[in-house]
């Protein structure tokens, strides 16, 4: 199974008045992840399943990915929040997953969460060196049998800035 870790696009700023929650994509955020999505489409990326973290901006580059037909299904994961658990969402969620039959699974979320869940599928621990910049890209290849965890094999670390 391919597995695509994609953080948000451009979100707005920090502010006191708006919940991290609730920051929405910038008009620029939404250009250049609709530019980055049919890039991907041109590369003939279509994703099986494209998992989101339930924060706006997250969920928003997802649906500018479903837009663009770089998928189709789009559903929402707790486990893709800033809390998120990797362990947790192996052994919750793919484990139970027939993933050779999978082929490619879109995961959209947030720094530094995706870089650290890039390193433990590795290298079986975090180092903090992986970083995904907004709209940018790491593709892991997952085994098809037993735990990803220190098992996996990076195949695409990709900046947004290469794909416009």
């Amino acid at each position: 199974m391919e597995l695509y870790l994609i953080r948000h696009g451009i979100a707005e700023e920090r502010r006191p008045e708006i919940t991290d929650e609730k920051r929405t994509l910038t008009k620029e955020g939404r250009q250049k992840t609709a530019k980055i999505a049919l890039r991907l489409k041109k590369l003939n990326l279509n994703f099986d399943l494209i998992l989101t973290s339930p924060l706006v901006r997250a969920y928003q580059t997802a649906e500018i990915l479903v837009e663009n037909g770089v998928g189709s299904r789009l559903e929402e994961s707790q486990y893709l929040s800033p809390e998120g658990n990797l362990f947790d969402w192996v052994t919750q969620w793919l484990m139970g997953k027939d993933r050779a039959v999978m082929g490619q699974l879109a995961l959209v979320g947030h720094e530094p969460c995706l870089g650290e869940w890039a390193e433990i599928l590795l290298w079986g621990e975090s180092k903090a060196s992986l970083i995904v910049k907004k709209a940018g890209i790491i593709g892991i290849k997952i085994p098809d049998l037993g735990s990803p965890i220190g098992r996996s094999q990076m195949f695409w670390l990709t900046p947004p800035k290469y794909l416009l």
